[in-house]
């Protein structure tokens, strides 16, 4: 029986919320945040925190190396060591730190496409330029193609590897050998892997993932790891993210990258937060995983409504990417369209580049009942569009 409630239709309108600062008639399923209220302890820990009453600066305690140390070793076999972590507000103002402080302008920063949009803005941002190698795309399945990452890898100016594992928005979980090759040819050309690891939570129910670091002895040498609770458990707003890099030269370049960035001290309740989250939260998340699976069930069966559409495998995140090249060859137009006639606000897969010119990304961290009426919604739009067309 479950402990917590997930179909609970807690009202977003009104707070503030990225998410949700939309049209009174239009329903969001695109930005990554889900419509689930917290683990309880972590509501419970902020409000202890409050009730002090004062909120000066804040140093970052035992506990919080302990319980993110503990997480990893129990949930994913893999431990790490105090002197490897360093606090950061969030995972971007982390990359973007890092890309400043390990690069150099005009250097060449690798990405596996379609991805998280973000990692082009701090790459582009800062005088990088974007090296893109395209995932394989067959029958809903991605791959890597090797030949080609080496290709982009041997580049004289290529100097990073952003890495996303597991992969947003396609949802694939990196194998421990496909980590490991990577790592080999990365070693091979001198380039550095930036692993973002903030979705290596929301996981299917019988699978797991690998920590790039954890692979061996090379992937750890050559690798930062940017990881946190704000994805799993929902606390994004809190800004409490870590980075781990057990090499201690290149710790040296980055920690003194995040302290000039001024992006390496807590607000008063992110050590609270986390602590919480990663001390009391494997029941909650053992429940939230089954409920997203569940989720993404209901979608793909609703789908079979809509067979021109094509659902990619998901084996993380609760970010749906759908496949709509038999209808459009521009996801940006078509998730417009669907706003626009239906109030769906879904993210356009161009933003991903690569192949997403023929894909939207779907959001289904909500109860059942919102997830029900934006499929409605979703079907609605689609055929609509076709009939435009």
């Amino acid at each position: 029986m479950s402990m917590y409630d997930f179909d609970k239709l807690t009202n977003r309108r009104d707070t503030d919320s990225l998410k949700w600062d939309v049209k009174e008639n239009e329903l969001p399923m695109w930005v990554a945040d889900m419509d689930f209220e917290v683990l309880p302890d972590i509501t419970e820990a902020i409000i202890r925190r409050a009730e002090h009453g004062i909120f000066g600066y804040s140093i970052i305690p035992d506990c919080w190396y302990d319980a993110i140390i503990a997480w990893w070793e129990k949930r994913h076999g893999f431990q790490m060591k105090k002197e490897w972590l360093c606090f950061s507000t969030g995972i971007v103002p982390a990359v973007s730190s890092i890309v400043k402080r390990v690069t150099n302008i005009g250097d060449n920063i690798a990405v596996m496409t379609p991805v998280y949009d973000i990692f082009f803005h701090s790459i582009e941002n800062f005088g990088r330029h974007t090296l893109e190698c395209p995932l394989s795309y067959d029958d809903g399945k991605y791959s890597l193609d090797f030949y080609e990452l080496e290709r982009v890898l041997s580049h004289p100016l290529t100097t990073m590897l952003i890495l996303c594992n597991p992969h947003n928005p396609v949802g694939k979980i990196w194998s421990k050998e496909e980590l490991r090759k990577i790592g080999v040819l990365c070693d091979k050309y001198g380039v550095t892997v930036l692993s973002d690891e903030i979705h290596c939570d929301i996981v299917e129910p019988d699978k797991q993932y690998t920590p790039f670091a954890s692979v061996n002895d090379l992937c750890k040498k050559i690798s930062i790891s940017c990881i946190s609770a704000s994805k799993s458990f929902n606390i994004a707003g809190l800004q409490s993210a870590a980075v781990s890099i057990p090499d201690p030269i290149l710790r040296n370049k980055v920690v003194r990258g995040l302290n000039s960035d001024e992006v390496a001290e807590p607000n008063c309740f992110a050590v609270a937060a986390t602590v919480a989250a990663f001390t009391k939260g494997e029941k909650w998340l053992k429940e939230l995983n089954e409920y997203i699976s569940e989720n993404k069930k209901t979608v793909k069966k609703f789908l079979s409504r809509l067979p021109m559409l094509r659902l990619s495998d998901s084996e993380a995140t609760y970010l749906l990417w759908i496949d709509c090249g038999k209808i459009t060859s521009s996801g940006e137009e078509l998730a417009e369209f669907i706003r626009k006639n239906t109030g769906l606000y879904l993210s356009a897969g161009n933003q991903y580049r690569g192949n997403g010119n023929a894909f939207v990304r779907m959001n289904v961290a909500c109860p059942k009942k919102r997830l029900e009426e934006g499929l409605a919604l979703f079907e609605k739009g689609i055929n609509n569009y076709i009939c435009k067309k």
